[in-house]
This record gives C-alpha cells, sequence and structure tokens, in this order.
C-alpha cells in the first residue's frame, strides 16, 4: 500500500510544469506512516520528493522529525496544489505568522521564603533539585551577558542534554554556560517570507541574539538567576529573580521582527524536544483553528507524549470574549492577573481635580507649573495621538490628552514629543476600561482609567483654559485589592472545543520586572537610546514564563509526573479570591465586575500549594486520542497530530468533555442532561477521605456520586460521576453560568471550576 501511495504521489510530482508564480512558504503535512521502505529517513523521501517538482536546489527548509508529520518547502502555488492532491499528503498550507503575546513576583507567589515541608522536602530544597530541570523557551532569542542568566554555584549540566549553542557573527558560544545551556535560532521560514532582505538589517542578524528583549524577558521570569539591585531606571529595585533559579535555561529564537512565522516554530519545538526539554515555554500565538491546522498544538502533543510540560500565552485580545489562542487541552494555557505593586503618577487639574493613574516615566519631569491641556475631540486621529496627526502649533509646549488604543502607547507619547508636546495624559476608552498598565514614557505621561479620562476630557471640552501638571509617585507596594484579571487578558469560551474550559489559569503579567536586551531601549523604539538591564512590560507574554517556572518546580520535586498531572496541580490548588479576601475581579469591566472562569481559568496559581495538591487529574496519551477521536477528525486528522501509524478510533467519548480534564465546560444545547465521569489519583497521604462541596447557579442542578472519595494508599485512581440538569422554563440560551467541584478534607482542597452554556458556538 505504502508503495502505491508513492507511485502515485511521485508520478504526480513528475506530472507538474514549473511556474513563474511567486514562491513562498508552505507546511506540508504528511501521512508520515505511507514512507516507502525505500527511504531510509523521512528526510530523503521529502527531498527526493521536492527534487522532482522544482529545480531550486534549497526548496526543502525543514524536516520536521518530532513535532510535526511533514516539512517546510518554498513552492510556488502550483507546486503546493499538486502536493496538496496527494494521496501521501493529507494538507497543505501557507506558513502562518503568530505574534508575541507581550521583582515582585516571587514575593507575591511567595517563593521567597520556606513555607513548610512538602513530600519530604521543603521549598528551597526543591527550587535547588531544578538544576536537572531544563525549560525551553521559543522566542525572540536571549541576552546571554544578563546577569540573569549568571551559573554561579550550579552543578555540571545534565549529561542526557543533547542540545547546543549555535555561533553568530554577533553569538560566542563561549557565552552559554551551566545557566544558559543553548541558545539556537530558526530563520528559514522568515527569511524566505521576506525575501532574504533581512540579513541586510542590522537588528535582524542570524543569530540567537536578542534584538527585541521579549524573549531575555521571559526566559528570566521563568528561570533567571538571582540579581542584588535591579530596577528599571530605578522602578521596582529590588532582588530580581526567576520563578526555578536553579533550573537551566535554553533558547530558541524562532520570532523576528515581522512575527513569528510556524515553519520555524516548529523547527524550535522540534529540536528542543530533541535536545531534551522538561518544559516548553512559549509567549505567542495565533487564532483558533481545529487542532490538525493548529502547528504549535501539534507540537505540544509531540512533547506531551514525551513527558515535556508546555506553557503558552493565552493572547492579548481581551477583554472581548472567545478569543483566545492555544486551547488545546494538552497546553497549559495561562491569562494575566496584575501585581500587588504599583507605579501611581498623578494629574492635577487646573480645577483641583487630582486623578491617580500610573507611569515609569524616569526624567526630570516637568517642573511645578501648571501647563495648557489639549485634547482634539474633533479628529480620530489627533484623539487617538497617530503618527503625523498632530499639529505642533496646536500642542507645543502643552500637557497633550491620547486616547489608548490602535497604535503602541509609548508611541504616542513620542508622536507628543517630536510635535512639541511637553507631557501626556494617555486616557483608556471603554474597550480598555480601568485596567492601568506602566510604561516607560520618553516624556511626563501619566495613564490613567476610563472614567478618570471621561472626566478629564470633559474638562478640557468645558473649560476655556484647561491645565494640567503631572507628577511621578515612584513605587508602592501590597496593592489592595490584587490579584485583578488583566482586560487585555484573552477570554473564553473555547472556539475550537467548547466543551473544555479554557483559559486554564492565570499568573503575573502585568508591569512585570524581569531582564532585557541592551540591544533596544525599554520602550522599543527605534528612538528610544536609553539602555537598561531590565524591563517592566505586560501580557500574557509575561505571566507565561511564571506558570513555565512554576511546572519547572514541581517537575523537580516529582520527576515522574506526567505533564498532566503537573497541570492538575496547578489548577486544582488556584485560589479565586484576592488580598482583600473578595472574589477576583476583572479590570476589563468598567463596573468593576467580578471575574469568572472564561477570565481567570481556575483561578490563580499558588505554588505552594500546588506542590502539595493531594489530587491530581491525570491523562494518558490515549485518552488524549480517544478525545481527538471524539471531534468528528477523520483517521488521517486523528494520525497527523498523534504521530502514530497504527492508531485507529477504536473507542470514543459521546462527549468531548468527558476527557478527564481538571475542569468542566458544560454545553447543554438541545439536551438538558449531561453527565461525565471523572478519575482522581492519590498524590497525598496514605488513608485520605475527601468529601465533595458544590456551588452551582440556580438554572442547574447538580449532583455527584459517590459524595465521598476513599484512598487507602498513595497512587490509588477512584472515579466519580457528576450530573447536571438544566432546570425547565429557565430561558438561558445567550448566558453562561459558573459554579465549581471541590473535593476536601483537612490538608487538601482540590477545586475544579464549572462553565455552563446553553448553545453550540
Amino acid at each position: 500500500m505504502a508503495s502505491m501511495a508513492c507511485f502515485s504521489f511521485l508520478s504526480l510530482l513528475l506530472a507538474l510544469s514549473f511556474s513563474a508564480t511567486a514562491k513562498q512558504v508552505y507546511i506540508v503535512h504528511m501521512k508520515h506512516n505511507t514512507k516507502p521502505q525505500s527511504f531510509a529517513t523521512h528526510h530523503d523521501w521529502y527531498t527526493s520528493s521536492l527534487k522532482s517538482i522544482t529545480s531550486t536546489s534549497d526548496s526543502l527548509l525543514y524536516a520536521y522529525t518530532t513535532a510535526f508529520p511533514g516539512f517546510a518547502a518554498f513552492l510556488d502555488p502550483q507546486e503546493a496544489d499538486f502536493l496538496r492532491n496527494s494521496e501521501a499528503v493529507l494538507d497543505v498550507y501557507e506558513d502562518t505568522v503568530y505574534s508575541l503575546h507581550t521583582t515582585r513576583t516571587p514575593e507575591f507567589l511567595g517563593l521567597n521564603t520556606d513555607l513548610g515541608l512538602f513530600d519530604g522536602h521543603n521549598t528551597l530544597d526543591i527550587d535547588q533539585a531544578s538544576h536537572d530541570v531544563i525549560i525551553g523557551v521559543l522566542d525572540t532569542g536571549v541576552w546571554p551577558e544578563s546577569r540573569s542568566f549568571d551559573d554561579t554555584g550550579m552543578p555540571e549540566i545534565p549529561t542526557r542534554w543533547k542540545g547546543e549553542c549555535e555561533s553568530a557573527a554577533d553569538f560566542n558560544v563561549k557565552l552559554c554556560n551551566k545557566k544558559l545551556i543553548g541558545a539556537r535560532y530558526f530563520s528559514k521560514g522568515y527569511h524566505m517570507a521576506t525575501g532574504g532582505s533581512y540579513l541586510k538589517k542590522p537588528k535582524e542578524i542570524e543569530s540567537p541574539r536578542d534584538q527585541d528583549g521579549h524573549g531575555t524577558h521571559t526566559a528570566s521570569t521563568a528561570a533567571g538567576s538571582q540579581v542584588a539591585n535591579a530596577s528599571l531606571l530605578g522602578y521596582a529595585s529590588g532582588t530580581a529573580r526567576g520563578m526555578a533559579t536553579h533550573a537551566r535555561v535554553a533558547s530558541y529564537k524562532v520570532c523576528w521582527n515581522t512575527g513569528c512565522f510556524g515553519s520555524d516554530i516548529l523547527a524550535g519545538m522540534d529540536r528542543a524536544i530533541e535536545d531534551g526539554v522538561d518544559v516548553l515555554s512559549l509567549s505567542l500565538g495565533g487564532g483558533s483553528v481545529p487542532y490538525y491546522r493548529d502547528t504549535i498544538a501539534i507540537g505540544a502533543f509531540a512533547a506531551m507524549e514525551r513527558g515535556i510540560f508546555v506553557s503558552c500565552s493565552a493572547g492579548n485580545s481581551g477583554p472581548n470574549k472567545a478569543t483566545l489562542a492555544n486551547v488545546a487541552p494538552w497546553i497549559m494555557t495561562v491569562g494575566a492577573g496584575t501585581l500587588d505593586r504599583d507605579f501611581p503618577a498623578y494629574a492635577l487639574l487646573g480645577n483641583n481635580n487630582r486623578f491617580t493613574g500610573v507611569s515609569l516615566y524616569s526624567g526630570t519631569g516637568m517642573g511645578n507649573k501648571q501647563l495648557g491641556l489639549v485634547y482634539n475631540k474633533g479628529n480620530i486621529s489627533s484623539n487617538l495621538c497617530l503618527p503625523g496627526s498632530l499639529e505642533p502649533a496646536f500642542v507645543r509646549g502643552k500637557v497633550v490628552v491620547c486616547d489608548r488604543g490602535i497604535n503602541a502607547r509609548v508611541e504616542k507619547g513620542a508622536v507628543v514629543r517630536d510635535a512639541g508636546g511637553i507631557g501626556m495624559i494617555l486616557a483608556n476608552t471603554e474597550s480598555s476600561g480601568e485596567e492601568l498598565v506602566a510604561d516607560s514614557h520618553l516624556l511626563p505621561a501619566v495613564a490613567v482609567g476610563r472614567k478618570a479620562g471621561d472626566m478629564i476630557r470633559e474638562y478640557v471640552k468645558t473649560h476655556q483654559n484647561p491645565t494640567a501638571l503631572l507628577s511621578f509617585g515612584g513605587t508602592v507596594l501590597n496593592v489592595r485589592p490584587s490579584p485583578v484579571v488583566a482586560a487585555f487578558s484573552s477570554r473564553g469560551p473555547n472556539l475550537v472545543t467548547p466543551q473544555i474550559l479554557k483559559p486554564d489559569l492565570i499568573g503575573p503579567g502585568v508591569n512585570i520586572l524581569a531582564a532585557w536586551s541592551e540591544a533596544v531601549g525599554p520602550t522599543g523604539l527605534e528612538t528610544d537610546s536609553r539602555k537598561t538591564q531590565f524591563n517592566i512590560i505586560s501580557g500574557t507574554s509575561m505571566s507565561c514564563p511564571h506558570i513555565s517556572g512554576v511546572a519547572a518546580l514541581l517537575k523537580a520535586a516529582y520527576p515522574r509526573w506526567s505533564p498532566s498531572a503537573i497541570k492538575s496541580a496547578l489548577m486544582t490548588t488556584a485560589y479565586v479570591v484576592d488580598n482583600t479576601n473578595s472574589p477576583l475581579r476583572d479590570a476589563g469591566s468598567v463596573t468593576g465586575a467580578l471575574s469568572n472562569p472564561f477570565s481567570h481559568g481556575s483561578g490563580h496559581v499558588d505554588p505552594h500549594r500546588a506542590l502539595s495538591p493531594g489530587l491530581v487529574y491525570d491523562i494518558s496519551t490515549d485518552e488524549y486520542v480517544t478525545f481527538l477521536c471524539s471531534l468528528g477528525y477523520s483517521i488521517d486528522r486523528v494520525q497527523a497530530i498523534v504521530k502514530r501509524p497504527n492508531v485507529a478510533c477504536s473507542r470514543k467519548f459521546n462527549d468531548p468533555g468527558e476527557l478527564n480534564y481538571p475542569s468542566f465546560s458544560v454545553v447543554f444545547a438541545n439536551k438538558r442532561v449531561v453527565r461525565y465521569t471523572r478519575e482522581l489519583t492519590n498524590v497525598g497521604e496514605a488513608g485520605s477521605v475527601y468529601e465533595v462541596a458544590v456551588t452551582a447557579p440556580p438554572a442547574v442542578v447538580v449532583k455527584v456520586n459517590p459524595t465521598k472519595l476513599v484512598f487507602r494508599n498513595v497512587g490509588d485512581k477512584v472515579r466519580y460521576t457528576v450530573t447536571f440538569v438544566a432546570k425547565k422554563g429557565v430561558n438561558q440560551a445567550d448566558r453562561y453560568e459558573f459554579g465549581s467541584i471541590a473535593w476536601r478534607n483537612a490538608q487538601h482542597q482540590v477545586t475544579s471550576p464549572i462553565a455552563f452554556g446553553w448553545r453550540q458556538l
């Protein structure tokens, strides 16, 4: 059968006529099990096939071996079409461009103190043991000279490590050490998409070096060494450190100045898996597509199958609903919340009204004299302070009100400065609500929430000679309430599989201090010539590596745990109350409304509780296969994700929500009763007994059987069944409700959130 497929494949390729149409990168999804025996490797098969259809010797960019069943090639559309129709090819699609999802956190998460013993280890011992754990970071590269990658006191690199540091014009392999043990780069997809021109740009040298800052920031957040006296130009001063300070870091540069190409990301994942990483951290992503078309999901499945924990950012498209990225159930999908640290700044108006906002401005300020305040309310471009939109005669020597949105916040300040403005009030609109994100502006600038922004805009409109004075308050700790869900953090429901609740949880993602590339200023603008070793930025890009680092600690504590067990421990121990003991709030709400699981998932990560979860929801690879078979995918689609030649859908769930997931998403649609069975594994004490506690909205009845779980031994597995019944006569067609199921005893509380929906998305 394989030889017949090969004959058909090659005959089709030989029939091609060459086209002059412009070429581009395509990812070719092969039926991996149809490789003829005449080819020693899949790489040989791909190379031979491509030679039959193109006269270009370098058409094959990447031949993936582990993360993905197929290859990336530089083809014209006609060549791609012929491949698409081959029996040996599952699909061919254009390379996708993914985007980046762009210190106080150890204290905030309780990682700077030893709070007790867990399974015979204290938390400081666990951090020390993390030197055997390797975190692979796929991002914009690394700035190896950063003190966050100092290897003082680190033991020898684990002998199982197969990775390396790649040399380049600006990167000496000797810059790697026992902390930063690997640094690679993948640029073929980006290179082809830009016609090879990027090598001519000074900031895009083909190298592992980080010219952007994002990759250095995420890598040091996950596993940076302790650095005393760290700050951003005086802000957030103190000792900076990552979550797992003794874990190893391997950097895989897959993102360039126009984005992160799927072909390069797959190559990075492929190499990281082969190199031997234990955790993969990806602070990037695209839209919601079926899993068989999601290159990150396919690569993550291969990683999960080999025991690698994969953490991905949820995206920065909140507060809009259904905006999530990276929603595969074998991926930890991470949203963002605030810290209990703030950087207050103040706008004093001429009418003596004083508004509190935030800023990381570090210059000399604007003195003590009030200046004219302007807002060009009649012009949308000027409202937003878009480049070229401000008239110098209108803004020179004044403070300018700029609406948040469209262009970067720091760029607005640069536009004001270039037009002759002295200061800026960055005012939120409805879309960003009361969320405040601090930036290291190039001129005196204060960011304020929507309510304050509306009052300031009204003041400018109704007063004949409006004025303002901006001032700055430095760093403030123990802010209340915190955490609060960030407005930008992407939200559920999950559009790919509504029966899987996403995001999984949230972590610190607002105003995060971490290491930075000295090739770029803290704003990232070309006109910013300032250099700093640390920077404060925000995004789910920042929350993702927090979870990656905490997962590394769990991996150190429990080396034999599966990725799903680690994921369950993080989710079921997350908390849903802030430091005022009130339910988590949502910064994306103008009314200050409470958050819900579509925004925060299971809650905010709690590393100490995660180290002692009591029970976990474990999921085997076979169960994930059953889940995929339940989605209506063809066997070819399932095999393409799983990469097993003999996979068959001999078993399917009646409902994808039957997966043994640590949370619940119940979609009633045309039925009133939904019933799921879950299995819990005892990772706590022998002789443990747990009783159930249920919360449910008035429109739903939740019944759990049994209501008590008894675990005689460590490792015992016990099942329970939960039945969800939608009450009659309740019209909930366009609404969502929420609840929870918690298994409790004196030592542990194992909590699962529940989302209820009444229609299929």
